[in-house]
Formats: structure tokens, sequence, C-alpha cells
């Protein structure tokens, strides 16, 4: 099959809603509205750095819904949207509140009962998954509702029937669901899954996993016969072994600006160096490139370009790489 799409993602996508820094959403007049959701982020980083990107999801057919798909397109990202009467979906809102420290962020969602709660296959359009290169989504997903995690099921093995590369990037989040249920569907997945992204931290408190970072991930791909497998641990970098060969990253300093949104970064990153024919290596370069960008970036999307990536990996002199 000629593939014409390089990457197709799918999940949820909501409005993220910010007081000005310094403010509290208890006495703010003013809030700034961005997109913001783990899929279409790396849906939105890959676009910017050259794939052909298409996003998968459902959202009510009202003026928030259309928000959210033009500031998508205005990145590139084509899109794949099954449309949800207004009178009986809504969209996920999430607010998000900057604090320094002692106080920190705080984050406040808003998402019960969303269009992407009711998603089935067949009401999207997953032509354009049969003909890519990859499929990616990710742990958050299937958190959402039995009806989400059912579809996001059905087309992991979709992708793989089509040859489709498969990503899934474990992202767990504790206020949808807890360790046990989560480790559950996680590994009910994982049959159907080609690449898995995982931070060190959910590889321990999730998975149940011990050691460092080289060691979960032998143990994850000989568990579930992954390709491969990538173990981010934060300031540390990241680890990954494909073939039995492990490669290791280390980060790239970023004054912070909004660390939201700096794992999707780093997953586009990966995938759009793969897609472009890149070894593991270049890819987590890439990545980590990608990633430390993001953080000067306000609101959950990677606003880069390739020229930008480049820039940082060749002026990485003196980095721990």
């Amino acid at each position: 099959m000629v593939r014409v799409t390089d990457l197709v993602t799918f999940g949820e996508t909501m409005l993220r809603l910010s007081p000005p820094r310094g403010e509290r959403l208890e006495t703010t007049d003013s809030l700034g509205v961005q997109a913001g959701g783990a899929e279409s982020n790396v849906a939105v980083g890959a676009a910017r750095l050259g794939a052909d990107a298409v996003w998968l999801s459902r959202l009510p057919d009202s003026p928030l819904g259309r928000r959210v798909v033009g500031e998508l397109r205005s990145h590139g990202v084509r899109m794949g949207v099954s449309w949800a009467d207004p009178e009986t979906s809504r969209l996920g809102t999430y607010y998000l509140e900057h604090g320094g420290e002692p106080r920190g962020t705080n984050v406040i969602y808003d998402r019960a009962d969303a269009a992407i709660t009711a998603v089935t296959p067949a009401e999207l359009p997953t032509g354009a998954l049969e003909a890519a290169e990859r499929f990616h989504t990710t742990g958050i997903t299937p958190a959402l509702s039995d009806r989400a995690a059912e579809t996001t099921t059905a087309l992991l093995r979709a992708a793989g029937e089509a040859g489709v590369t498969r990503s899934f990037d474990l992202n767990y989040r504790a206020k949808l669901w807890d360790p046990e249920t989560a480790r559950a569907a996680y590994e009910d997945l994982f049959e159907h899954v080609d690449t898995l992204f995982v931070p060190l931290r959910d590889a321990r408190e999730v998975l149940g996993r011990e050691g460092g970072a080289i060691d979960v991930a032998h143990g994850l791909a000989s568990s579930f016969d992954f390709e491969t497998v990538v173990v981010t641990r934060g300031t540390e970098g990241a680890v990954a072994l494909r073939n039995g060969a492990v490669h290791e990253q280390g980060v790239f300093e970023a004054d912070t600006f909004d660390a939201i949104g700096t794992g999707d970064a780093f997953v586009a990153g990966y995938l759009t160096k793969r897609i472009d024919g890149g070894s593991v290596p270049d890819a987590l370069e890439w990545a980590a490139a990608t990633a430390a960008l993001k953080r000067t970036v306000d609101g959950d999307l990677a606003v880069v370009t390739p020229d930008d990536v480049e820039g940082v990996v060749d002026g990485a002199g003196g980095i721990d790489r």
C-alpha cells in the first residue's frame, strides 16, 4: 500500500482557560483561551516540523468545537472529526493557574460527558489511518470512558492490520483513574503497540517495574514484545531500546516559561525524525530539542520550526547528550 499520510493521532482536545500569570482563578477578570490535548499536541508538533499529520476525534458542532478545529488547522494539522449534536454533547475544558513556589501550578478539569466519551470507530474517517505510516495515541484516551477505550483498541488493531507502525504514550493521569485500573487497561492494549513512550516514574508506580530506565526498557520489551521502548526520566534525559541496542539522550537546557505539553513535544520530535528516516539516536536528539523549545512557549502546543530544532541540536556543544 502506498502511504499518503505520515502520522495519524487520535484523542481528546479541550480548551485551556488560563488567567494572566500571577492572578488567581477566583479573582481574575480575563482568561486566555488555547486548545490543548495530548494527541493533538503531538499532531501540531509533527505538522510544524514538516510531517503530514491528521488528528481524529469527536467534537460538538458548536462554536467551541469549531474553535478547536480552527486553531489546530492554523498549524497545518488535517482534521478527521466526527461532529456531535451540541444539544447532547459538550467540549471539555481545563483551567490552568500558573504559580511559582510555594504555590505551584494548579490544573482543574471540566471534561465530564465530553463528546469524545461517546466516540465509535464507525463514525471516524479512518481512511487516513489505513494509509498512514504511523498511528499515535495515549493512555489518556482510554481513561475517558468505556466507549473511548473500545475505540482506542479498535483503531490500534486496525492500524496493525494495515501495517501501520503504532505508538502509545502511557501519559498516566491520576485524576482520571487509579494505578491498578490503569495498569490493567494499558496491558490489554500493549499487544497492539509497536513503540511505547513511558516516564520512568509511571513505569514504576503504575506498571510495577523496578530498576533504572535501561532495566525498565528491557523488561517491558521482553514482556510485551515492543519493537521500541522510550523511557523518559525528566532532567536526566531519555533512554531508547530498539533491537537490543540502548541509546541515551540528555536534555537541552531551557528557560522554562510553560512546561505543559513538553512530553507531547518530545514525542512529536521523535516521531517526525523517524518518519523522515532518521535513526533512533537522531530521533531522540530531535525529541529532546523539541521538548526544550516547547518549554519556552506559552500554551500546550510546540510552536516551533525545523530550523529552531536544528539550531538547538547544532548549538549543543558542551551539553551532555
